[in-house]
């Protein structure tokens, strides 16, 4: 007996429900869990189902298609750990919380490896007994750098996800291009607010009472791809820039790490950049 995520997209209509539970009922599938949302705005409906039973994956995903409106979306995936390739620069907060998480099996995933610019964050990943590798981008121009990163990247095979822990280059079309839909990152801020460099001075000099971080998926607009998690703290007039730093990185590793996980356990549906989450 197997188990089974089944995702679906969809242009919304009467009788969706029925007909996707019908098809799990003929199967004999046991539904464990089921979530459903319509944006009414966009007509599109999406669920998010978890069921058990003897079925061929490729089978129930052609009866799903089949009954549903035309150009839907149907994935059945088999639960297991998904590959990460984390990157990080020389921060350790964001990337050490995820080693921990991943040490205490609270993430379903393998990491390949740590790529980073610097080998600052040599001495913490080895503890872990992960892959350390560093790929400096001095005396190189940004395309060639880059270009030994996604070499690097690819050496690697089925890689799902690449995680910025606090990677502090920005990257370009072309290596979003190459990842597409697969790069998570963590900004520092409640975004949209304060985009950029060193957003807790923006947020003091504005005189903000929250500050936050947002975890989002990385598209050609800096900062401002689809958005997957966010959390906010309060702070008063006592709090300096800096203080407002060191707060704002215990909510970073949080939140990215909440992410992750939501995207290991295929809750996250991407469209028109935004996300449906279950």
């Amino acid at each position: 007996m197997a188990q089974y995520r089944v995702l679906i997209d969809a242009n919304d209509e009467k009788g969706l429900v029925h007909k996707i539970s019908s098809i799990f009922y003929n199967h004999d599938l046991n539904i464990l869990s089921n979530s459903e949302f319509v944006d009414k705005e966009s007509n599109k409906f999406f669920m998010r189902s978890v069921v058990d039973g003897d079925v061929r994956k490729e089978e129930l995903s052609s009866e799903i298609i089949a009954a549903l409106p035309q150009d839907s979306g149907v994935k059945v995936i088999e639960p297991k750990k998904k590959n990460i390739i984390i990157m990080a620069t020389k921060e350790m907060h964001a990337l050490g919380d995820i080693l921990i998480r991943h040490e205490a099996g609270e993430l379903e995933a393998n990491i390949l490896a740590v790529i980073s610019n610097y080998d600052d964050l040599e001495s913490l990943v080895s503890k872990f007994g992960v892959n350390y590798i560093t790929l400096s981008h001095e005396g190189l121009e940004r395309s060639e750098h880059e270009s030994k990163i996604i070499e690097t990247i690819n050496s690697f095979e089925d890689v799902d996800y690449i995680v910025l822990a606090k990677y502090m280059r920005i990257l370009t079309p072309r290596f979003v291009a190459a990842f597409e839909d697969k790069i998570m990152n963590i900004h520092h801020s409640f975004l949209p607010a304060f985009i950029g460099a060193n957003p807790y001075k923006q947020a003091y000099d504005r005189g903000v009472k929250i500050i936050g971080a947002t975890a989002h998926f990385v598209n050609n607009n800096l900062d401002e791809g689809p958005i997957i998690a966010q959390e906010v703290i309060h702070v008063n007039h006592a709090y300096g820039w800096r203080d407002m730093q060191r707060s704002g990185k215990d909510v970073e590793k949080v939140v990215l790490s909440r992410a992750l996980k939501l995207a290991l356990e295929d809750r996250i549906f991407v469209y028109a950049n935004r996300t449906v989450i279950f």
